[in-house]
């Protein structure tokens, strides 16, 4: 049963999502209708990004102009479509490149719209959303297996929350390339193809069974593809089935080929993998004890759709992530409420002039609640300790770089910058981050008593390459502490080529 949209939210609204895949590119456009999603248009390409990546995460030049070919062709359809309400998400080959920004600049391009890369976990949350979507309500625990072209992602959920996420690092694109390149197979090859499989299965797979579900399903497209060539072999629809799943095993042993047995069902493209997703989806039904699964029509694209809306609703999953981390962190919730009443009002006066929207606004508010939780480690270089948990910790929601992002927010918001603070940035990125980072930086200093004594109003003059801070003069005198903070952050601002001028005045 499909979540239902309050009436008149977003009636008639287009939306759209596009998931390059490790396998297949796909893009779905869909408008609300009467509470409900209804689907426009559907492209799917399978641009097989895993069979063109190196171990040293180097992508074969012929890949790279498929995919941004398949992206060219999707940003044409998308081109009309209002910027608010189209979402791209790349995942596991992404993930891989060694250097995935220089992909992602000319990907952003040919799209026409931003790509976000997504962890592991983060795809496997948005893959249990679509999938709950097509669901009927259901009391108990569900797991949900999706064994996509890099990666295979297994959910425990309840509704539409997903409980458990884990992503491990086998699909059936790579696992055609490891094991069964030739198209070949034996039981000899097969046997140690699962075992290894299975190992990647195990630290996952115990914790799984005891938690339980009370129904398996299975997203995307290997397992509709299993599931289809079952059912052309007399298995029940839309349904995969153990015994089945190990008959359709021995009689491709026996076969010895791919080639050697022809499946209506099964399109060239999906052949070309097959082998290894039949593989990864026998390792995991034997490793998680599973007898059947039902197969499911959506996937992390409706997903996507479904987190677009909730966060248009504030449902943000990036909020609940924040809240959940300064909680687990102790963090002092006074403070960071004194933290973003200042840094709001700086961010207000000069977001025009350094043209600044919405979503710098709310990293800035989740740095605001977040820049502390490094104390729970250490007082010594906290705002480095704090880095690190931001930067490795799993935040449903949030995309890698919008993570790392925050990572770097926070880990600048004291001391010295150093060379390394804006590191790999291009000008204009340099630039933009530097404006957040001082805007943080200020606020903090100017909370430092962390005492709810009221600071005189505060005004910001931006000007090229540097801000003037205005501040009244005898509240200022009577700071002596910040009066030293400021002219120490000056120095410390000086360092990345950006000038602060303290004004006392008023």
């Amino acid at each position: 049963m499909q979540q239902s949209i309050r009436p008149g939210d977003l009636e008639g609204q287009t939306i759209a999502a596009v998931d390059l895949g490790s396998n297949s590119y796909h893009m779905i456009i869909a408008r609300v209708d009467q509470g409900q999603i209804a689907v426009l248009d559907r492209l799917r390409e399978p641009v097989r990004m895993a069979a063109g990546l190196s171990s040293d995460g180097r992508l074969d030049p012929a890949v790279r102009d498929r995919a941004l070919n398949c992206l060219a062709r999707f940003g044409q359809r998308l081109r009309s479509l209002d910027p608010a309400w189209k979402r791209a998400v790349a995942t596991n080959s992404v993930r891989q490149l060694s250097n995935p920004r220089s992909f992602l600049m000319t990907a952003e391009t040919a799209l026409g719209t931003p790509i976000e890369v997504v962890a592991g976990r983060e795809e496997a949350r948005l893959i249990y959303m679509g999938v709950a979507q097509g669901l009927a309500e259901e009391k108990g625990r569900r797991l949900v297996v999706d064994i996509g072209g890099g990666s295979t992602e297994l959910i425990i959920g309840k509704g539409f929350n997903a409980q458990e996420t884990e992503s491990t690092q086998m699909g059936c694109v790579a696992s055609t390339k490891r094991f069964f390149a030739d198209g070949k197979v034996s039981s000899k090859r097969w046997e140690a193809a699962k075992a290894a499989l299975q190992l990647e299965l195990a630290p996952t797979a115990q914790n799984y069974i005891n938690r339980g579900w009370k129904q398996a399903y299975g997203a995307s497209g290997t397992m509709r593809a299993i599931s289809r060539v079952l059912q052309e072999r007399g298995g029940p629809e839309r349904e995969i089935v153990a015994a089945d799943l190990n008959r359709l095993v021995n009689d491709l042993i026996k076969a010895g080929s791919i080639d050697a047995i022809r499946f209506k069902s099964l399109s060239d493209d999906r052949r070309a993998v097959f082998l290894g997703g039949l593989c990864v989806a026998a390792a995991v039904f034997e490793q998680l004890e599973l007898q059947q699964v039902r197969v499911s029509d959506y996937a992390m694209r409706e997903g996507i759709l479904y987190d677009l809306i909730g966060r248009s609703r504030h449902e943000d999953p990036c909020e609940a992530s924040v809240k959940k981390l300064a909680k687990r962190y102790g963090v002092d919730q006074a403070q960071e409420r004194r933290v973003w009443k200042v840094l709001s009002g700086l961010f207000e006066q000069v977001r025009v002039v350094w043209n600044l929207d919405q979503s710098d606004r709310e990293i800035l508010s989740f740095a605001s609640r977040t820049h502390e939780v490094g104390l729970a480690i250490a007082h010594s270089q906290h705002h480095r300790h704090g880095a690190y948990i931001l930067a490795n910790t799993d935040l449903p929601g949030f995309s890698r770089q919008q993570q790392q992002r925050l990572a770097d927010l926070v880990g600048a918001h004291r001391r010295s910058l150093g060379s390394n603070a804006l590191a790999g940035l291009s000008e204009e990125e340099r630039g933009h981050a530097l404006r957040l980072i001082t805007l943080l930086r200020l606020a903090v200093l100017l909370n430092r008593s962390r005492t709810d004594d009221p600071i005189p109003q505060i005004a910001l003059q931006p000007f090229p390459g540097g801000l003037e801070l205005h501040l009244n003069p005898r509240w200022l005198h009577s700071h002596p502490l910040t009066r030293a903070d400021l002219e120490q952050e000056k120095s410390f601002l000086r360092q990345v080529k950006f000038e602060l001028r303290v004004v006392a005045e008023g």
